[in-house]
């Protein structure tokens, strides 16, 4: 059933993902508000391979304000007493670059961030459930990020409660929701999981999570060695959150800040995550928010990495929906061709060098870059050589048309269809 009321635009905040620069120029391409993004080993993505170094929080900042996005910094893991000096110097750095917010849950980086001047978003770690934690936490914090185990209706009813007893955080302004809308759950309440710890000796709660609960399991007797296989399904992994097809009753929840999980996924999974709320929220604004649309948002965002989709806990369900099997389902595939070599401005042409495998005219292809971020195009023509050419095999240099500027050292994919794949090999 679809909530047919038109909204403003202006009053929500579309949060991307950001784990490396060219996540950060995704999200731009694909209109977000604002982004997120962790420094170092103080987030809840430090193990992960994506991952910025204070020395980048300059360059973050100024990007994000040239194009009039905020800056959230993830500081949201657990803080031990020789961390303190770490966390205090990494928050210093963060406000002489400017930052607009600090996301949190240990009250020690709380506390510091707030005695900063430093705005601070309370993280859905806190596990905030009802209106008396949001009126805890408002004296540190303008922003509350929800536990992700709420339905909808559980968040409406906080917001009215904030609203009507005019609950404000230090900038005496209402406190303002924010919520998960796209990607990975976690089968933990609000991400607390120590199967990381006690499988491998390193913590989920220290940004260490080694993925041990997307993995198969067999259950074993152990009076009779009889073993059970649970059949096409990861119990401990649940499908991806994906809100899309009830996005016009979730932006109704009261809340503001609409956030897509994935700092650790790819370029093209932000862009097109965040290009695909950016145009709901549009077609919410101008009334015309359908079926149809979002049969074709979710066609695209099954392209990119998921692993299947459910709708979480918004619309009441008390049980997880859980992954059939390991990795993504998505419904595309990228495969590695080469990397660019030089752009003739003047004709819009770049140079590539073929490193892997082959392409032809009419291969569906994208280019990604720390400045370039994500180009998504068909091959309209190959030149090798000069000379017009079907196709370009590993180890020639080739010339294409391109939508816009290809820099030195982009990368170079052939997307191809999962189908499509399965049948070649």
């Amino acid at each position: 059933m679809y909530n047919s009321a038109k909204i403003n635009r202006n009053d929500y905040t579309l949060l991307a993902p950001a784990g490396d620069f060219e996540m950060l120029t995704a999200a731009i391409q694909g209109g977000a508000n604002a982004i997120y993004f962790g420094v170092g080993k103080l987030n809840m993505r430090s193990g992960s391979a994506k991952n910025f170094i204070a020395g980048d929080l300059p360059a973050i900042v100024a990007k994000c304000h040239a194009f009039k996005l905020k800056a959230c910094l993830t500081l949201n893991t657990v803080i031990y007493d020789a961390e303190i000096e770490e966390a205090k110097s990494l928050l210093c750095q963060a406000r002489d670059a400017g930052i607009d917010a600090i996301i949190a849950s240990d009250p020690a980086v709380i506390e510091m961030s707030h005695n900063m001047g430093l705005p601070v978003h309370i993280s859905t770690q806190a596990n905030i459930s009802n209106i008396e934690s949001v009126r805890f936490y408002s004296r540190y914090a303008d922003v509350m990020v929800l536990a992700r185990e709420l339905s909808l209706q559980q968040t409406l009813d906080i917001a009215k409660s904030i609203e009507a007893q005019h609950i404000t955080g230090p900038s005496g302004k209402l406190v303002k929701l924010e919520i998960f809308i796209h990607g990975a759950l976690c089968m933990a309440i609000s991400g607390k999981c120590y199967l990381s710890l006690h499988q491998a000796n390193v913590s989920a709660n220290r940004g260490k999570c080694r993925q041990i609960c997307r993995r198969s399991y067999e259950v074993a007797d152990n009076d009779t060695g009889e073993k059970l296989v649970i059949d096409n399904e990861y119990i401990m992994s649940p499908k991806d959150l994906c809100t899309i097809e009830f996005f016009d009753q979730l932006v109704s929840a009261g809340v503001s800040i609409l956030k897509i999980e994935g700092r650790g996924r790819s370029p093209e999974y932000v862009k097109t995550v965040t290009q695909c709320y950016h145009e709901a929220l549009i077609a919410l604004e101008e009334g015309t928010f359908t079926v149809e649309k979002t049969e074709m948002w979710k066609k695209q965002l099954e392209e990119v990495y998921n692993r299947g989709f459910w709708d979480g806990y918004y619309l009441g369900r008390k049980t997880g929906e859980w992954s059939q099997n390991y990795g993504s389902n998505a419904t595309t595939r990228k495969i590695y061709i080469g990397k660019g070599t030089n752009y003739f401005k003047k004709p819009g042409v770049a140079e590539f060098l073929i490193e892997s495998r082959h392409i032809n005219v009419g291969d569906r292809v994208l280019v990604t870059g720390p400045t370039t971020g994500v180009m998504e195009f068909i091959i309209p023509e190959i030149r090798v050589n000069l000379q017009p050419a079907q196709k370009s095999v590993k180890g020639e240099f080739c010339s294409i048309p391109v939508p816009t500027k290809v820099r030195r050292a982009d990368k170079l994919y052939k997307i191809e269809s999962v189908t499509e794949m399965k049948e070649i090999f």
